[in-house]
């Protein structure tokens, strides 16, 4: 496992980025993890944004799966801490809802689809320019799996290959807190 840690708008100190690798690699033991994992400080220099002037953000892949969390405080320690314990939960779901999958199927075999999903997260801006372009493998899959990936990427929508019916899907989060699922003719 390969732990990129980098900053933005500020300077990482030693103690920090050891505090980080610790408890990555801690974390990274929940799902034996062999991946790369991305820790990204940003510091915000608008005196308005006190309480959120340091963000972390931790995104892996793990399983197959995107794993991403965010957190915001007033100091890069706190925040680092506030993501780390998010991060660990997530994991922890993650197994849990790998583990249940497989029980349900009566598969015990540890593969998991390679998908590395769209992460787009910048705000649009009004001109209507594209400020980001992302271009990412798709594989097939179920509905339920593309629920998952969703989920573990906090994102209210979900563009993914049907991998029943070949096609391709968007599965979205309605106002009414359900599911939503679009698919071509």
């Amino acid at each position: 496992m390969s732990v990129r840690i980098h900053g933005r708008n500020m300077h990482l100190e030693d103690e920090l980025k050891r505090l980080v690798e610790d408890k990555i690699e801690r974390a990274s033991r929940i799902l034996d993890g062999d991946g790369d994992v991305d820790v990204e400080f940003t510091e915000h220099t608008n005196p308005r944004q006190s309480d959120g002037r340091y963000e972390v953000e931790i995104t892996s892949v793990v399983a197959g799966h995107v794993v991403r969390v965010e957190s915001a405080a007033f100091d890069a320690r706190t925040a680092f801490e506030t993501a780390s314990d998010r991060y660990e939960r997530q994991l922890r779901r993650l197994k849990e809802r790998l583990v249940d999958r497989r029980r349900a199927r009566g598969n015990h075999d540890n593969k998991a689809l390679n998908t590395v999903p769209e992460q787009d997260e910048e705000e649009p801006d009004r001109t209507n320019a594209i400020v980001r372009e992302k271009r990412f493998a798709m594989k097939p899959m179920t509905v339920e799996e593309a629920v998952l990936q969703m989920e573990m990427l906090g994102h209210d929508f979900f563009f993914f290959l049907d991998g029943e019916s070949g096609k391709y899907a968007v599965l979205y989060h309605r106002r009414d807190g359900n599911l939503g699922l679009i698919e071509p003719e």
